[in-house]
């Protein structure tokens, strides 16, 4: 027989990840002569007598926080596997990791913080009330440092907080010590940040609006009515719209560059707007979404004069958006101190997406590097912007 070259047929198969029990025996001595007893030390743990390791608490941690799949669901499927292990046991896992984890947290928060230019926004969350059979509304906020549009050398970050209610006091109190631009939404809490007269020196808040959410309140009153006047002003925002196309992930000089052309835009824009709310019916929808806009016709146009500031606040949305997807699934929070956990690992989960690492994998690398007694004051090394992804296997 002769070679006539051959065929290759690629399939794909799945190998179901699997349990794994690791003994560690530790044997005891005694000396005869001076009857010391003699054993070696446990094998570090991320928590006291603890029966997870690291890659354990991971792989729980980014089930129940990234895949929203709920502790009930992921006892459930242990099961299938013949482990079984508790929802209250689970429980414990998870807040004890989230305890250990905390000063990560803290570290992502500083790092927020830190910025000349944040993005905000919050999310209902429900909550179980305890002993009532019924749940209350609680909030989730977020905000997110990205100066990757603009070519910034910052990493990016994400910090979640979590308040029982949506009072104006919260994002007071998480943004009490930054000072730059707030990229969001016309909610009246962050409203009350833009008063320099409330805020102490050096603290002053510049407020971006969002195009984004402004076309949107157009973009219904088109969808409802199919209004000619409606659409037009969604089309003179598509042409600011396509030169920010251009603009995206641009050097700053260049992003200005592009941006020059959309000025005069802005401007046409808001002569049309001001013409045209003046002719419409004062309780039309489409009035009540011009007159959103023209009240704030400085905070939308100060993205064209900065190169560091964005057209619209969709970084915060998108990081908001999960959370919203995963409430399909886990439904709500078992309590208060639930809602504070989740913020706690949303912010770790997102930050390490947003600095493209396998949220699973770098996990289980801190967890095992606190375990093993990482030092407090180096918490800086364990950054999800400063984690050293394992080195690629050399081809053969």
């Amino acid at each position: 027989m002769a070679p006539l070259g051959q065929d290759v047929t690629e399939v794909l198969d799945y190998l179901p990840g699997r349990f794994q029990v690791i003994r560690h025996v530790r044997p005891k001595y005694a000396c005869r002569r001076c009857e010391a007893i003699t054993q070696a030390p446990a094998p570090p743990m991320p928590t006291p007598r603890g029966r997870a390791t690291p890659a354990m608490l991971a792989h729980l941690l980014v089930s129940k926080y990234l895949d929203h799949l709920p502790l009930y669901r992921q006892s459930a499927i242990y099961a299938r596997d013949g482990v079984d292990l508790d929802r209250s046991t689970l429980s414990d896992w998870v807040g004890q990791a989230v305890w250990l984890l905390q000063p990560i947290v803290e570290g992502i928060r500083r790092h927020v913080f830190a910025a000349e230019k944040i993005h905000g926004d919050d999310t209902p969350v429900p909550v179980l009330e305890p002993g009532l059979g019924r749940t209350r509304t609680g909030r989730l906020w977020v905000y997110v440092r990205d100066d990757r549009p603009f070519c910034g050398p910052a990493p990016p970050g994400a910090a979640y907080f979590y308040s029982p209610d949506r009072g104006a006091e919260h994002p007071a109190r998480h943004l009490a010590g930054f000072a730059g631009f707030l990229q969001a939404d016309a909610y009246a809490g962050f409203e009350a940040l833009y008063d320099q007269r409330r805020r102490a020196p050096g603290t002053a808040i510049t407020e971006v609006a969002c195009w984004a959410h402004c076309r949107r309140n157009i973009f219904e009153v088109w969808e409802t009515t199919k209004s000619p006047v409606a659409k037009a002003g969604l089309d003179q925002i598509a042409l600011i719209y396509a030169i920010e196309d251009k603009a995206r992930f641009a050097p700053p000089a260049e992003r200005l560059a592009h941006r020059a052309d959309t000025i005069p835009l802005i401007d046409a824009f808001f002569a049309w707007a001001e013409t045209t709310e003046r002719k419409l019916s004062a309780r039309s929808g489409l009035a009540e979404a011009l007159r959103y806009m023209i009240k704030r016709r400085i905070a939308l146009s100060r993205f064209a004069a900065d190169a560091r500031l964005e057209a619209d606040n969709n970084i915060a949305e998108n990081a908001i958006r999960p959370i919203a997807l995963g409430r399909r699934n886990w439904l709500f929070a078992g309590s208060n101190t639930g809602g504070e956990r989740a913020a706690s690992m949303y912010s770790i989960l997102q930050t390490a997406k947003l600095n493209n690492l396998n949220p699973e994998a770098y996990l289980a690398d801190i967890l095992a590097k606190i375990a093993d007694g990482h030092p407090i004051n180096r918490i800086d090394e364990l950054m999800p912007w400063a984690h050293h992804r394992p080195a690629a296997p050399a081809a053969l």
